[in-house]
């Protein structure tokens, strides 16, 4: 039945097709088709505009206008019917079908295999010279907060360690002191969209079962409101996972 009510419009002509909004639709009712971010039907959109934040173009908008009624019991079935198809793809990729963004899980090299690894460039030191395993401590792919799917698998009871961009470039053992054992979320609250951040996070914390948190951000004002972030979304999430802060100095130095 068709009612006057707030939903999304999509301009196509701003839309890129990047796929950021099909995650941040709590309702599933955003794909990528085309090329083309589409409703895909009327009864699936709440009318809310939480996708709103998560598009870099500006292309979604709310408006009012005769529309399908909202459908809940539609909506449940339409979730339940995507994650089926989720769970039964592998490995699972991102929206946009980005390359880099294919979702991976690894493990860490062992003592062993990070003595062995052979040095990039000549004339490196050697990793004990430098007080350095070798190797990376990185566990999955992508890292960004604006690329990895709430649904994520390596998100699953995780210790997450969410990082400001500059963190890992200024402390030079982030790789040895903050990230062993952690799963790694980056981002800049300062130039990314602050709204979409609580968002995402507020649905994995929801459903991802997380363990722990940990922030690394640096001494930097700007870099302050990540910590608002994770506040908000264990608030809209009804969570309370116990976070630790990590602040690193611009010289790289932990303060």
């Amino acid at each position: 039945m068709k009612v006057l009510r707030k939903i999304i419009e999509i301009d196509e002509d701003l839309c890129n097709g990047c796929g950021q909004c099909v995650p941040g639709c709590a309702e599933g009712a955003l794909q990528i088709i085309d090329g083309k971010a589409r409703l895909i039907a009327e009864k699936y959109c709440d009318g809310l505009g939480a996708c709103l934040g998560d598009c870099p173009t500006g292309a979604l908008k709310v408006v009012e206008r005769q529309a399908d009624d909202f459908d809940e019991a539609a909506v449940e079935a339409l979730l339940a019917s995507q994650q089926a198809a989720k769970a039964a793809s592998a490995p699972a990729t991102m929206d946009c079908g980005c390359a880099s963004s294919h979702i991976q899980s690894f493990s860490p090299a062992t003592p062993c295999q990070a003595a062995n690894l052979p040095r990039s460039m000549a004339g490196a030191p050697a990793p004990a010279a430098t007080g350095e395993s070798g190797a990376s401590a990185l566990t999955h792919w992508p890292i960004q907060i604006r690329l990895v799917p709430p649904e994520a698998p390596f998100l699953k009871g995780a210790d997450l360690l969410i990082a400001a961009d500059c963190a890992p470039a200024a402390h030079p053992s982030f790789n040895r002191e903050l990230l062993p054992g952690k799963t790694l979320l980056l981002g800049c609250p300062k130039f990314d969209d602050a709204q979409s951040y609580v968002a995402k996070f507020s649905e994995i914390f929801q459903h991802a079962g997380i363990k722990s948190i940990t922030i690394a951000i640096m001494e930097v004002p700007c870099c302050g409101s990540m910590r608002g972030i994770i506040q908000a979304a264990q608030q809209r999430a009804g969570t309370s996972i116990p976070v630790k802060e990590v602040v690193i100095g611009v010289r790289g130095n932990i303060l």
